[in-house]
This record gives C-alpha cells, structure tokens and sequence, in this order.
C-alpha cells in the first residue's frame, strides 16, 4: 500500500505578516493548549480511511509550530503514531519562524523525532523584512540558522520570497548570496502574491507601498536557478529547489498524486484517489465540533474521472521532470497526446513544455508561465 503523509496544521503566529491568507491568528496559551487538545482527540478519533494507509511524512504547517511547547508537540506525535503506522524513517517537518527556536528547543525537537527544519527567512535584507510585517530581521535568521546546525538538524529549507514591494535585482542577489553561503539543503521561491483583503493588498492600493513589478520578479526567478544550480542544487519542481536527495518528501505527494491527511482547522485531505475533504477554517468553531464530538469536516469532493485526469496531469507537471506518458495511459485509460492535441500543440510551439523520450515537461519558460499552461487542464 502507498505510503501517506500526514498534515497538522497549526495556526499560530507572533504577528500577522501584511501578506498572509493562511488561516492564523495570534498565539496565546490557553487557546493554542486548547486546540491541541482538540487536534490530539481528532486524529485519535479519525476513521476516513479504514485501515488506515502507513505514514513515511508529518509535515507541522502554519502558522508558527514552533510556537508549541515541546510536550504538545509529542503529544501529537503519539497521536499519530497510535493511529496510524508510522515508518520508522519517516520525514518529520516542522516550519519555523526565525526567532523562535533556541538551541535548547532545536535539540529537544529531535528528540521527539522531528528531523526537518522548515523557515521563512523571506529575505535578508530588513527594510523588506519590515515591509511585509515580519517578526524576524536578518541576523536572527542566521542566528536560528546556526542553532539548527549545532543542535544536529542535517536537513533544513529555506522560504525566499521575491517580486517585493520596491525590491530590487541588487537586493535580491544579495538575498540569493546570503541563502547558498549558509547551504541549506533545500530552498523554497516564491513570486509575491497579492491578496485581496490582506494589509499588503491595502497599502498597495493607497500607494503607501509599489505595486510589485511582475517582469523584474521574472527575471529573479531565473537568477535564482541559474545561481543555485552553480551551487549544486537540483530544480526539482517549480517553485523548490533541493541538495541531491533533500527533496521535501512530503510536499511532493501533493504533486505526484499520493494520499495525504490534514489534521487541525483548514487543512486539507487526499486519499490518493476520488475523493478530497476539508476541515472548518475558523479556529474558535474547529475547536468547538470536535469538543462536541463531532467532524471538523465542512466539504466533501467526489472527483470524477476527468478531474482526475486533469489533476494528476496539471500538478504532475509542476515536477521539473515531468508527467510520464505511458503511465498516465496507465492509470488514465487515455493517450495524453491525443486528449489534449491541441493545446499541445500550441503551448510547443509557444516554447512551454517540451517531449523528451516518454515524458512531457515544462521548458523554462513554461515553469515561468506555468498558470498559463495549467489553465488549458483544469
């Protein structure tokens, strides 16, 4: 049986970043002793899969896991491993803000089993920092860096962000020089997006802030992997970098259509087949269905079979690597190269995907335009 990965979500932060849209609130103790109370008895009381698939990922989403203490943490670790079968090398992330974790917290993380670090440093340079309401400034990212190292975690990513309000190419290779200096083993990009209703949103459009320049984050993003290929890592997918062999385990099931679990308010589930569910978003009426007893489940999809193709050939392509044509005729019953002959043909012609041997890929290009392309399968 394929393995599945594991999902808690944790949604609390020290502050709220003017670009969020992540479902997070502001961290206080009662509330966050609270909804692990709440997050412990829902995976213990959890039936959607019966037996349940075994686990080789549990991935701590935010929000600011590190936030926890650690007896919540372990707390919800020996849930999961009383629910389900969990490998014995299971990748185990936790994502962390920088100026969250001490040396002493980092060793202890370990010894509860978490082997993954996962930050949003966003950048190096503090006048960006403090622009997008960041808790953290430059030094205490090295400083978390460092702590991660001597505490023994061999396995750490870092989250970049560009296309900056004001950002410029200058800056933004400094940013690139200060990240592969200290080599995590995998690197995260993302190109700013603005959400309606966020502060970031607001100050753009009273000009307090630029309107982010999209043609200037273009060229970021391929100074980004041309810079880091010279460093030795590998562009594996989209918007993710890694060390040879670092690839994130986990998020990578969501690419490749394997099942995963969500645990905790908002997250989400796939198993691995027809059918996705979500949880409520709201933290305070999460908590309160599953302190009454009841499902934190709000949607239920039932996918159907062309949604199932078109699912497993859009986020497959978002692998460097590619959909594999002959196994999607497999699963699929269908020749891709027919079903979608046309589009095909102009996303080629464009210089957006390439055919190389069985496989079809994003070219550069295409990984930069790559809504563009998605857009023709959904």
């Amino acid at each position: 049986m394929t393995a599945a990965g594991i999902y808690i979500h944790i949604p609390f932060c020290r502050t709220r970043c003017s670009y969020c849209d992540f479902a997070t609130g502001i961290y206080d103790r009662e509330s966050a002793e609270r909804y692990v109370s709440a997050l412990v008895r829902e995976i213990l009381d959890w039936n959607e899969i019966e037996p349940p698939h075994h686990v080789d990922t549990i991935y701590f989403g935010g929000g600011t896991p590190s936030l926890l203490s650690l007896s919540q943490v372990d707390r919800i670790l020996a849930a999961v491993d009383e629910r389900f079968k969990v490998d014995s090398e299971t990748e185990v992330t936790m994502e962390m803000n920088p100026g969250t974790v001490t040396p002493s917290l980092a060793e202890d993380l370990l010894k509860v089993s978490v082997n993954r670090a996962s930050f949003g440093a966003q950048s190096f340079d503090n006048r960006e920092l403090a622009r997008l309401g960041r808790s953290h400034n430059a030094d205490d990212i090295r400083q978390t860096f460092r702590s991660l190292r001597a505490a023994g975690f061999a396995n750490v990513s870092f989250d970049l962000i560009a296309g900056l309000p004001g950002q410029t190419m200058d800056r933004w290779s400094r940013n690139l020089d200060e990240a592969l200096d200290l080599r995590p083993e995998h690197l995260s990009f993302y190109l700013l997006e603005v959400h309606e209703g966020t502060p970031l949103a607001d100050h753009i459009r009273k000009g307090i802030q630029p309107k982010p320049d999209d043609d200037l984050a273009a060229q970021m993003y391929e100074l980004m992997i041309l810079r880091a290929r010279g460093h030795g890592y590998e562009h594996y997918e989209i918007s993710n970098l890694s060390l040879p062999g670092f690839e994130s385990r986990h998020n990578t099931k969501y690419w490749t259509g394997l099942p995963y679990y969500g645990f905790g308010c908002s997250a989400h589930s796939y198993d691995g087949d027809f059918r996705r569910w979500s949880n409520e978003r709201a933290v305070s009426r999460y908590t309160e269905l599953i302190e009454e007893g009841r499902s934190a489940v709000v949607e239920r999809v039932g996918l159907s079979e062309e949604e199932r193709r078109s699912e497993k050939l859009f986020l497959g392509l978002r692998m460097m690597r590619g959909v594999d044509l002959e196994n999607y005729r497999e699963l699929c019953g269908v020749d891709l190269r027919e079903e979608y002959k046309q589009d095909l043909a102009r996303f080629h012609e464009a210089g957006l995907i390439e055919f190389s041997g069985d496989r079809l890929k994003l070219t550069p290009a295409g990984a930069l335009l790559s809504n563009e392309v998605f857009s023709a399968f959904v």
